[in-house]
């Protein structure tokens, strides 16, 4: 069963299921009305700072802070109730959601759109336009002593790899480990990672040997600054577009970003509010900033049944 929600393949509205038969519970702690913490995914950030602008000029009178402390970290201060919302580029562990129902806060989990996560190279790099899932593997995977790029490929310059990727509190990190390693957080410790997907773009855009990964939107955004490598999971070498990105054929590394709320903080008017602004406006937004909306039909569907 694939990961992601493919558009035009009959989204099945993963929120249903949880916003039906939560158990009750007295939150993580008491919260001050008309403010609003979001915290969590640099690959969901772009989606969420667009909405956010246009809430707030919209429906003055509520402040929405959003951090950016990777997936991890934002399920981390989401379970302690110190954010209402979450930004996640994966699905919550089932550890985290222990977390999160010990301190009474009930995650009710919104699909908002889809992502190819993208492999980068520097622009000067003029013979890498493909790598295999193997060859990713071999440079990413625990223990790799791939360090220069003729080691990968003998036709290949001997230039060094510097390697540039999101911290281990990413749900990219996540992602990426788990398809391309086959082990979830197994990889090589030599990288230079960051949370802020704005850093790796500069890093890579910085270094003529310099090969990484981060969120779509970060690559769309920076396109003048980078080159983008098609992978090749062994159906030929593939590059994220939205059309490969919605029909699935990006493979492995497309993946469904998701929203999560506690469902005692759906019950305040203003969080429920930009909720449903959130859904009303996803799609949009997401293409927007470089991402792949759900059909219209799956945003009507949330608002249906959020009320």
């Amino acid at each position: 069963m694939r990961e992601h929600l493919a558009v035009g393949q009959g989204v099945r509205l993963l929120v249903l299921s949880l916003l039906v038969g939560l158990s009750g519970g007295c939150g993580a702690g008491e919260r001050q009305a008309g403010r609003l913490h979001i915290d969590g995914s640099s690959t969901v950030y772009p989606i969420t700072e667009a909405v956010v602008e246009r809430f707030e000029a919209e429906r003055r009178g509520v402040h929405v802070a959003v951090g950016v402390s990777g997936t991890g970290g934002g399920f981390k201060k989401f379970c302690a109730g110190e954010a209402e919302v979450a930004d996640a580029s994966r699905r919550m562990k089932a550890s985290e959601l222990v977390r999160c129902r010990e301190n009474g806060v009930d995650p009710v989990e919104f699909p908002i759109a889809l992502d190819g996560l993208s492999v980068v190279v520097n622009p000067a790099n003029d013979f890498v336009s493909c790598l295999t899932v193997g060859e990713l593997k071999r440079v990413w995977e625990p223990g790799s002593t791939i360090n220069s790029w003729s080691q990968l490929r003998s036709d290949w310059p001997d230039i060094e790899i510097s390697l540039f990727g999101p911290g281990t509190d990413s749900g990219s990190f996540d992602y990426f480990t788990e398809k391309i390693v086959g082990e979830e957080d197994a990889s090589r410790p030599d990288f230079a990672a960051s949370e802020d997907d704005n850093v790796l773009v500069h890093g890579v855009s910085g270094d003529r040997g310099a090969l990484g990964y981060f969120g779509h939107a970060y690559y769309v955004e920076s396109s003048g600054m980078l080159k983008l490598v098609s992978v090749d999971a062994g159906s030929g070498c593939v590059l994220p577009t939205a059309e490969t990105i919605a029909n699935g054929t990006y493979e492995p590394l497309t993946r469904t970003l998701f929203l999560y709320v506690d469902r005692l903080a759906l019950e305040h008017e203003d969080v429920l509010s930009f909720i449903r602004f959130y859904m009303a406006n996803a799609g949009q937004l997401a293409s927007d900033v470089g991402y792949v909306p759900f059909p219209p039909e799956h945003y009507e569907e949330v608002l249906s049944e959020i009320g």
